[in-house]
């Protein structure tokens, strides 16, 4: 039978989050799937990805997730590559959804949890490897210093955030993945963005993914562990080096951390963050 590719729209979104509960991880569930792609900051999407149809019933889909960002002065747009599904009755024409997605003109692409044979192709399309060089920190009850302490309160996180960070804190506090904490100590802050992981099926992982004082962070990097440890059950915090200005010391460095990649004509490594992707917005 024709299997018929469309880009998804709103009026799509239910059907398509229902085939991902059922064929991609029935760990989340289809209004999770659904909630995901409702993006809460402000940019005008073309779509939100590509779905394969046959028979009425979809059976193939690769969700995208876009922004438009700030970098160096210019407005830059990016398409953040999701969730790529496609039943087994129709893997050959899985090809399809992502050359749709790249063909569109203007953007620069990322990819942020790529897995499989996903990872050299994106690499003969020329994605380029993110530097995802990764230290595994046990979190152990570590008080803060005195003179310090980390809060995750929105009030505070909405006073204290000013300019380019509170334009992030607006757009991320209402995604279902990304958290969001203050290190103060004396003068200084930091704001920490960062989400629950799981490893071998136990969530019990946070992954840091943005950070706004590197420095403060160093230094503070254990009791931000005890932080997680005991107000979100966090067992270990993965600390990316790129993310958090080095690897900390008393880690454990992974030896195979997990992939991330990036397409662009223009922008370099060091412009892409995790920021406004499905990082933030898909808890799985």
């Amino acid at each position: 039978m024709p299997v018929a590719l469309s880009p998804i729209t709103d009026a799509d979104v239910p059907a398509v989050a229902r085939f991902l509960h059922e064929n991609l991880n029935d760990r989340v569930d289809t209004a999770a799937w659904a909630g995901a792609l409702a993006v809460p900051w402000t940019v005008s999407a073309p779509n939100h990805g590509y779905f394969l149809r046959s028979e009425g019933e979809v059976v193939g889909a690769y969700l995208a997730y876009y922004s438009d960002r700030t970098i160096d002065g210019r407005t830059e747009r990016f398409c953040n590559l999701g969730a790529w599904c496609v039943s087994d009755s129709h893997r050959a024409q899985g090809l399809r959804l992502l050359t749709s997605l790249l063909r569109q003109p203007g953007y620069h692409f990322t990819d942020f949890s790529p897995s499989g044979n996903v990872v050299p192709l994106n690499r003969k399309l020329g994605y380029v490897d993110l530097d995802t060089t990764t230290t595994l920190l046990p979190n152990f009850p570590w008080p803060p210093p005195r003179g310090a302490r980390i809060t995750g309160d929105p009030e505070e996180l909405g006073s204290v955030l000013t300019g380019h960070e509170r334009r992030i804190y607006d757009d991320h506090r209402t995604t279902s993945a990304a958290r969001h904490l203050l290190l103060l100590c004396g003068d200084e802050s930091c704001y920490v963005v960062f989400r629950k992981d799981s490893r071998k099926r136990v969530r019990a992982f946070a992954s840091i993914l943005y950070v706004g004082n590197t420095p403060l962070f160093q230094r503070m990097v254990r009791p931000l562990g005890g932080h997680l440890l005991l107000h979100h059950g966090a067992l270990a915090t993965l600390l990316e080096s790129r993310v958090v200005g080095g690897a900390p010391p008393g880690g454990i460095p992974l030896s195979r951390a997990r992939p991330k990649m990036f397409k662009s004509d223009t922008l370099t490594a060091d412009q892409i963050d995790y920021l406004y992707s499905e990082l933030t917005c898909l808890e799985w």
